[in-house]
């Protein structure tokens, strides 16, 4: 067993400010030379960009159906094995999803500090807190911060408004200095930015006013959670399941969903994982197999169309019947054609027939699973296209336990002269079937 204080920093709803406090307080206390790590609640691509930056370590996501409990157990307990602060970023509202964050919380003890957006609100934010800290019991609740308030006036209160004034942990203003700028899919990733690591230390600098922000290490050890290792993983890593084989994974601002425990499970398995950019690379480097992830391509299309070089490798490559695995984005690229919101028109890489059009709302979204070669594996949804295709679905999605689906699941298209593309909008979890997860990269799995 091992202890470490933990915050998972929650919402009443999404665009509160949740990442940006998650952030602050990350890079608060890295920058005072404390070993803070971070993780995400739920499925999530962009948010742990800026997470990463801020706290200086990697980030992996919880999530007890996506990633498994006890995954999530270990790498709680590993975690407080060195850090000297957890920090959780919640999901959505509190008590949005299932599972919720607040479900997280309370399976593990972690208290609970309660973000608010207080613009255009004075007494009602008293309400909004203690209905947070009281709508579930055994619910620990560490307390509340205020964000984008307006002045020292307004501050004021917001406090007065508390029920508990010790649950006052102070209050943000507003200020566009340290905004994380945003875009249909999300946060616009922290490398795009020239000035991400300013925002940052600008947001770090505004907690550093706080009560929250100024709380010492011993304080903190009133957030001290007790952590048990897992002695059965929910799955073994089938060692050498991929020796030998090199895996080309697709990564640059065009495709950038990349989770770290996904290749992580890769590695474990025996692949070498080699990177390249398909908006700069002319050619896949030398592979077994080609791993083309979700991100942006609708953003980069015109870059895309102009690489024909890369273009004419990827068709090579598929010629060759090597196994291709594409996610979302990944499988948008390898249409005929994407059509913008505006209604422009560009050819991609057409190793799929048909045409993926891009939509003002969002699609779908929500945990999934998906049966393939080698048995189920669970991941989520997301997504802003349609598509057009003559193809047939070789399989669909299905709703994760205890949900149902709205119409049809997502598809999983199969193309190829031999059968060794693999395409869908689903993103996989790979450890939540390592052995499935090898199926979709081995030539022997498509044959």
């Amino acid at each position: 067993m091992v202890r470490c204080p933990v915050l998972l920093v929650a919402a009443p709803a999404s665009g509160q400010g949740k990442t940006t406090v998650a952030c602050a307080l990350a890079r608060l206390h890295a920058r005072q030379g404390r070993k803070v790590r971070v993780f995400k609640c739920g499925p999530d691509f962009l948010d742990p960009y800026w997470l990463t930056l801020a706290s200086g370590a990697p980030v992996y996501q919880l999530d007890l159906w996506m990633t498994g409990e006890a995954d999530c157990a270990q790498r709680l307990h590993d975690a407080a094995l060195i850090a000297d602060l957890i920090i959780v970023e919640g999901v959505m509202g509190l008590f949005d999803g299932e599972p919720s964050a607040a479900d997280l919380a309370q399976r593990f003890g972690l208290p609970v500090l309660a973000v608010i957006d207080a613009s255009a609100m004075a007494g009602t934010f008293g309400a909004l807190a203690w209905g947070l800290q009281h709508y579930r019991e055994g619910l620990l609740f560490a307390g509340v911060l205020a964000n984008r308030v307006a002045s020292p006036g307004h501050a004021a209160m917001i406090e007065e408004s508390l029920r508990d004034p010790a649950q006052w942990l102070g209050g943000l203003m507003r200020s566009p200095t340290f905004t994380l700028p945003e875009r249909h899919l999300g946060l616009v990733m922290a490398d795009e930015l020239d000035d991400a690591m300013q925002r940052l230390d600008a947001v770090a600098d505004a907690l550093a006013e706080t009560a929250l922000g100024q709380m010492t290490a011993d304080a903190l050890q009133a957030w001290a959670v007790t952590f048990e290792a897992d002695d059965a993983p929910e799955q073994d890593f089938p060692a050498g399941a991929l020796q030998g084989q090199t895996i080309a994974v697709a990564r640059d601002a065009a495709f950038c969903f990349l989770y770290a425990a996904n290749l992580d499970c890769l590695q474990a398995m025996g692949a070498r994982l080699v990177y390249f950019s398909p908006l700069g690379d002319k050619s896949l480097p030398a592979c077994d197999a080609l791993w083309l992830p979700g991100g942006y391509p609708e953003l980069h299309a015109q870059t895309l169309v102009a690489n024909a070089a890369m273009k004419a490798s990827i068709a090579a490559h598929v010629q060759d019947g090597k196994p291709v695995w594409a996610e979302c984005g990944g499988m948008m690229a390898l249409f005929e054609q994407l059509t913008s919101v505006e209604g422009k028109t560009s050819p991609m890489w057409g190793v799929l027939p048909g045409s993926v059009t891009m939509q003002k709302r969002l699609a779908a979204l929500g945990p999934q699973q998906l049966e393939v070669a080698g048995g189920t594996l669970r991941g989520h949804i997301f997504h802003y296209s349609t598509c057009a295709t003559p193809l047939q679905a070789a399989g669909r999605t299905q709703a994760a336990p205890g949900r149902t689906l709205r119409g049809e699941g997502e598809a999983l298209y199969v193309a190829g002269p031999t059968g060794s593309v693999r395409a869908s909008y689903f993103h996989a979890w790979f450890a939540s079937n390592p052995a499935a997860a090898a199926c979709l990269f081995l030539k022997e799995s498509h044959d």
